[in-house]
């Protein structure tokens, strides 16, 4: 559900923060107000085109952020886990643009593409009136809301887990019939390179001690002589190494340590680093000692070297990586040796997929071509009760081309209407004006609103087009039962749409001679009525005007004429909650 918008330096809304409740709100208003700025600035914020055009005259920006409430909106969770954005009861959408036309969206403070943004919206709302983000024009949609409609769950999760089952298996046979094509050569080429590295025999850290020991047997001579003069001059150089000034000094230390305590610590230090400078040089004596060089082994250092280098620039990698690659095409021979009974395997396997999946989609066809019934009938009746007496609504549904399980199943849905008599259904992009379009809409929401409980937020613009009357009265009346179940807003000119609204907010445009800007307030009841009024009478409002208002606010509680038809599915009233209609003005 859209729990709040907020808007700046947008077209002609310099700053308007409007919070937003469930049910069904009117947006209403003079021609030229802006009503439709709302719907525009919803639409930018969830992804839309965006033009330099948006921004407000002498506004360095446009800015608009709707703030949603996603929980239990289908699709939303997946979708945010799959962008790794953390949202629990509130998502906020924030779209940006400058006055060179460029702009970027986040959400939650995240930086994110257009498409990924558009996606989101497409989860979140729904805009009747405008083809862009009409849901009605895309069949995968189409297709959605049946199958959400007829309770189709239980047939859809078969058919997905077996299209993804058939998916995975089917790539892995193909993998494997790619690999047959050379099977031979390559055969032969991993089993001489599985010999040549496994002949090697190199061992996981073998490549670093190599190159240590080559390092000191090709450094010996310097080796030698540093390790020499240091044992010199530690141990072995007549009385002048550092041993025996060492002991010298200690010997007139201790001289003198019964006169002054204080020298005693010293005393001990130089006792202990004559220790340390005797074991400094037995090692030093040692280390020279096993400097002797064999011949024999320095060769095979050399070889053995000069062996690794040659098959590492042979694959191509590191020399260190040289037994990870041995596994890796000893992995790979084991697969290509068993490849043919592999294949043979899998291949019954994927027949059995096929079999199952073909079932499981038929079972799902059968259960659409159900619910298409019964569903087109629905809303024929409400397109009659809308204003449309002749129209007729038609679900076509058959089979999609293709030869490979798809995860919704084997049918491809169209909504097809027909807007007058004797011209057959056509789909609905082909055949609908602006205002049928938005009616026949509204006639699906409706209908199929007892299986659907996703599209949380729909926004309708102008859906009166082109009624009045009886007709506009039904239109806000099932408007208002749409309502009930999430949250809709209406961009209406109609006092009889407008007063079946559960919260009402007047669009208004102020100028001063040199500048304009538009203000939405949310209206109280005596509000509502100078408003409805104003819709009814003009600009001049008259007291049979505000006594015809206050008729009509009072009527909408009343049961709807018997010569209005309900929708022939039952209706579920929903939970929806909101955090109230105040708004406030910058």
């Amino acid at each position: 559900m859209l729990t709040h918008l907020s808007i700046r330096d947008f077209a002609i809304v310099d700053a308007v923060d409007l919070d937003l409740p469930a049910g069904l709100t009117a947006l209403t208003g003079e021609t030229g107000a802006g009503k439709s700025i709302l719907v525009d600035a919803v639409m930018l914020a969830i992804g839309g085109r965006a033009t330099a055009e948006v921004v407000r005259h002498g506004c360095e920006r446009a800015e608009v952020t709707a703030t949603f409430d996603p929980r239990g909106v289908p699709g939303v969770a997946e979708w945010l886990e799959a962008q790794s954005i953390d949202a629990e009861d509130e998502l906020h959408l924030r779209r940006v643009v400058g006055q060179d036309g460029r702009s970027r969206a986040w959400v939650n403070g995240q930086v994110l593409p257009l498409s990924a943004v558009r996606e989101l919206g497409q989860h979140l709302i729904d805009i009747h009136g405008q083809q862009e983000f009409l849901s009605l024009m895309r069949r995968d949609a189409q297709r959605d809301l049946l199958d959400a409609h007829g309770t189709h769950g239980a047939l859809l999760q078969p058919v997905q887990r077996l299209a993804r089952e058939h998916r995975t298996l089917a790539a892995e046979v193909a993998a494997l019939r790619a690999a047959a094509t050379d099977r031979d050569s390559r055969l032969e080429l991993l089993r001489y390179q599985v010999r040549e590295l496994d002949a090697l025999g190199l061992k996981t850290d073998e490549v670093p001690a190599l190159l240590e020991e080559h390092s000191r047997l090709a450094n010996r001579a310097r080796l030698a002589e540093a390790a020499q003069l240091a044992l010199q001059l530690t141990y072995e150089s007549d009385g002048q190494d550092a041993h025996a000034l060492a002991s010298r000094a200690l010997v007139q230390v201790r001289g003198v340590a019964e006169f002054d305590s204080r020298l005693q610590p010293v005393a001990a230090l130089l006792a202990e680093s004559i220790i340390q400078l005797k074991e400094a040089g037995a090692a030093l004596s040692g280390y020279l000692d096993g400097l002797e060089v064999d011949p024999r082994r320095q060769a095979f250092i050399e070889t053995r070297i000069g062996s690794v280098d040659e098959l590492a620039r042979k694959h191509r990698l590191p020399p260190e990586q040289l037994p990870a690659q041995l596994l890796t095409l000893q992995q790979e021979l084991a697969r290509l040796e068993g490849a043919e009974s592999t294949v043979a395997v899998l291949e019954l396997q994927l027949l059995a997929l096929r079999r199952d999946y073909t079932a499981a989609a038929a079972s799902l066809t059968l259960a659409r071509q159900a619910t298409s019934l019964r569903l087109a009938q629905q809303v024929t009746d409400l397109m009659k009760v809308l204003g449309m007496p002749g129209g007729q609504f038609a679900i076509d549904i058959r089979a999609r081309g293709g030869a490979e399980p798809a995860a919704d199943g084997l049918d491809e849905v169209e909504f097809l209407v027909s807007a007058n008599p004797g011209q057959p259904p056509r789909a609905v992009a082909k055949v609908a004006s602006g205002g049928e379009l938005s009616r026949i809409s509204l006639a699906v929401q409706v209908a199929a609103a007892d299986g659907t409980d996703g599209r949380l937020c729909m926004i309708f613009d102008e859906v009166d087009a082109g009624v009045g009357g009886g007709v506009a009265e039904r239109v806000g009346r099932q408007l208002r039962a749409l309502g009930q179940r999430g949250q809709v807003l209406c961009v209406t000119h109609l006092a009889q749409v407008a007063s079946q609204a559960d919260h009402h907010v007047r669009v208004a445009k102020l100028t001063d001679g040199r500048t304009s800007r538009t203000t939405l307030t949310a209206l109280t009841p005596d509000e509502r009525v100078e408003e409805l009024a104003r819709m009814l009478g003009g600009v001049e409002l008259t007291t049979a005007a505000r006594e015809h208002a206050r008729e009509m606010l009072t009527a909408r509680d009343r049961p709807a004429s018997a010569s209005v038809s309900p929708p022939a599915a039952p209706v579920k009233r929903g939970a929806g909650t909101g955090r109230g209609g105040n708004v406030r003005k910058g």
